[in-house]
């Protein structure tokens, strides 16, 4: 079954690790094939890694978009990810921990993303009554 993207003019999508940026119209297209595929929206760059939740995400997302280096991406995945479970005591936290290895395991990158996004919320939330 293809998977059907609608893009908006100028939004930009990376696809096997090229970026692709849409013209000054609404496009949508189609991708026939297994492809790692990632909005604008998903795609952090290495210098906004700043916090423990968001060290989690690049690697995952890294993972998504190259194939080539998931092995070697995977350390820094799995270091980076027990490092922030350690510290951590809110079991839904901890669940979020635990989906994001599980989709890992089993290549599920793209729904690891949206579980790190959910842990990037908790952490956010968390450092804000902090500040």
């Amino acid at each position: 079954m293809a998977l059907k993207l609608t893009l908006k003019p100028g939004e930009k999508i990376a696809i096997n690790g090229a970026v692709i940026v849409n013209g000054d119209r609404r496009t949508e297209f189609l991708v026939e094939n297994r492809a790692s595929i990632l909005r604008e929206t998903d795609i952090m760059r290495a210098e906004e890694a700043t916090t423990p939740a968001r060290r989690v995400y690049l690697p995952v997302m890294m993972m998504a978009l190259d194939p080539s280096a998931r092995k070697t991406l995977f350390a820094e995945f799995d270091r980076r990810l027990t490092e922030f479970a350690n510290v951590l005591s809110d079991p839904a936290a901890l669940s979020l921990c635990l989906k994001i290895s599980a989709s890992v395991a089993n290549g599920a990158y793209y729904k690891a993303l949206g579980s790190c996004r959910a842990l990037i919320e908790f952490e956010n939330e968390r450092l804000s009554h902090v500040a």
